[in-house]
């Protein structure tokens, strides 16, 4: 079977019952956070390249569709409907690396419904996944203020996937490298690493252990000292760096304690040792409130290796995200339920300077001193633009952070920046609601 069906049964059942129905006519949805999690200003969006991977090669095969029945305990006959469906609708989003707020669509599809709907699933893990690490991976960039973060995050990630996303996020957002070999070499992102506590173990002496890895391993090298006292292991890192004339572009690495104190002592060690510019990597639960405290300490901490807490996004794992239809068959649509209205219509989102943005409908003209955001990625199912580079978007986190305020950029209480809506939304808002209560709530006696 396919990725095709990676999907929730309920996308199934629901494209079945359109296809009998005969509700094939183009169907709009889109792709949205209400709400930013506690500690974010803003968010970096990310995803649409694996959902254009995943758009561009989807087709239910004759396998996939006797997993639909099988599945559902039904006929072949039945979801037999099914069978070569491709996706042929028309993407249109938010580049990834670009600044999004709350509100903003990420990502809208326009789409035969029943293709729209099968998709979903895939869409938002994809989206929501992928915007909630690389937002939290931009954040401990601005922490670290200029010093190197690097990305330690394949081995406590959400599976090996995930991983690969995390460092790519990582890159995109600016971080130095990454440990993960496989995404170093896909992406072209500088591979980086050290030594684990089980290979110092495994000699019978510090000294030993960094001799051999020294030995091993021509150029710099990175020596992990905490396995079993930081002022030993720092002590004994210098001697072999000094004895084997390795200190240029070396470093030492300390994953323990109270990391700011031991990086103060560490640095007059290596100092005195002669050895300035031996450079220090920090690890261990790191994360952007760490990082930040610690810079703001002044500690001197050249590299910031961040791992567990940022490859899963600790802190916000997930995003109020939603893909919610807007607008079908010509026909404007929106959700009406407690806290979870929906606006309708396809929409746009214009830009002015210093991210005050304002939420429109797609074909409005822009306000003045406003630029789009969403773009067309697909058309008739097929790629309309080359695939995006890692560099561009890199190029797009640089400009948007630039233009954030900075009080949006705290680490710690940041302030939103909130979107407007444009007055041909909001009328168009009014209009199908009033449609709404008139026509579906009123024979009821309910109003929303």
């Amino acid at each position: 079977m396919s990725d095709a069906t990676i999907t929730d049964l309920y996308e199934v059942t629901m494209a079945l019952s359109y296809l009998r129905e005969g509700m094939t006519q183009p169907a709009t949805f889109s792709c949205f956070v209400r709400e930013l999690p506690p500690h974010r200003g803003f968010l970096i969006a990310a995803g649409a390249e694996s959902v254009l991977d995943f758009l561009s090669d989807f087709r239910l095969r004759r396998e996939d569709v006797e997993v639909f029945a099988e599945t559902l305990q039904r006929p072949a006959q039945d979801v037999a409907p099914l069978l070569d469906m491709r996706f042929t609708g028309e993407v249109r989003a938010v580049p990834e690396g670009r600044v999004v707020l709350a509100g903003e669509p990420l990502m809208e599809i326009t789409a035969p419904l029943p293709q729209a709907q099968l998709v979903e699933s895939f869409v938002l893990n994809q989206l929501n996944h992928q915007t909630a690490v690389a937002s939290k991976c931009v954040r401990c960039v601005i922490a670290a203020r200029g010093r190197p973060v690097v990305d330690f995050s394949l081995r406590r990630t959400h599976g090996t996937q995930a991983a690969f996303q995390a460092a790519r996020l990582g890159a995109m957002t600016g971080f130095a490298g990454t440990s993960n070999v496989a995404a170093a070499h896909a992406e072209q992102l500088p591979a980086v690493g050290t030594m684990a506590h089980s290979y110092i173990e495994a000699f019978e002496d510090e000294e030993a252990a960094f001799t051999a890895f020294a030995q091993c391993h021509p150029g710099p090298v990175t020596l992990l000292v905490d396995t079993y006292d930081t002022e030993s292991g720092v002590a004994a890192a210098a001697r072999v760096l000094n004895a084997l004339g390795r200190g240029d572009g070396s470093a030492i690495r300390l994953d323990s304690g109270d990391l700011g104190r031991l990086a103060f002592h560490a640095r007059a060690m290596l100092d005195n040792a002669g050895l300035p510019q031996v450079r220090i990597v920090a690890s261990g639960g790191l994360d952007e409130f760490a990082v930040h405290d610690l810079v703001r300490s002044e500690a001197p901490i050249d590299i910031f290796a961040v791992g567990t807490r940022v490859g899963v996004s600790a802190d916000a794992p997930y995003l109020d995200s939603a893909y919610k239809l807007v607008a079908y068959e010509g026909r404007s649509v929106m959700k009406l339920s407690a806290a979870k209205v929906t606006a309708p219509g396809r929409k746009q989102v214009f830009r002015r300077p210093g991210c005050h943005d304002v939420i429109g409908l797609a074909d409005e003209p822009p306000p003045e001193g406003s630029t789009p955001l969403l773009e067309t990625l697909m058309r008739a199912g097929g790629r309309s633009a080359p695939r995006d580079r890692l560099e561009d978007a890199r190029q797009r986190v640089v400009a948007d952070l630039a233009e954030l305020p900075a009080t949006a950029r705290r680490i710690r209480s940041p302030q939103p920046v909130r979107a407007k809506v444009s007055r041909r939304l909001s009328v168009l808002t009014d209009k199908v609601r009033r449609r709404i209560e008139r026509e579906v709530l009123a024979p009821f006696g309910s109003h929303a």
